[in-house]
């Protein structure tokens, strides 16, 4: 009989998944969620179709979520980082491409780079108030 003594260690410089790149730019807790509140321009556009984007599982921005930690725009492509509410999202493809999508189909933006973002963990304290109510509203309990 083995233990979990037994078990290789896994590498420390490893991803969590090989066929996805992440950032590994540190953050600071209070630094995230962005929503955007502040944005001007070409930039409010972006975050006005990011907010349209939701959470397949449930009805929910994922700007509200608090899945999304920046927004950068150079040279007509927009760079989001974002995270998901755990590593194993079952959805990660889909919500992935429709932040893609919806950052792209705002005029002046040629092309959208999403980066997953695993640096500071999600949790419930990111969601903004709206996102709570929406939850709420869906059958979910936040406090």
């Amino acid at each position: 009989m083995s233990s979990d003594y037994d078990r290789p260690r896994a590498d420390p410089d490893a991803t969590a998944c090989s066929y996805t790149d992440y950032d590994t730019k540190e953050r600071a807790v209070g630094d995230v969620p962005a929503t955007g509140d502040d944005a001007e321009g070409l930039e409010r556009e972006v975050w006005s179709q990011l907010y349209t984007v939701e959470d397949p599982e449930m009805p929910v921005s994922i700007v509200d979520l608090g899945l999304i930690y920046g927004l950068e725009l150079e040279d007509g492509t927009a760079t989001i980082d974002m995270t998901l509410t755990y590593s194993g999202c079952p959805a990660r493809e889909l919500i992935l491409d429709d932040v893609e999508a919806a950052a792209e189909s705002v005029d002046g933006v040629d092309d959208a780079e999403v980066q997953l973002v695993w640096s500071p963990d999600w949790s419930v304290d990111l969601v903004t108030e709206q996102g709570k109510e929406s939850l709420r509203e869906f059958g979910m309990s936040i406090e």
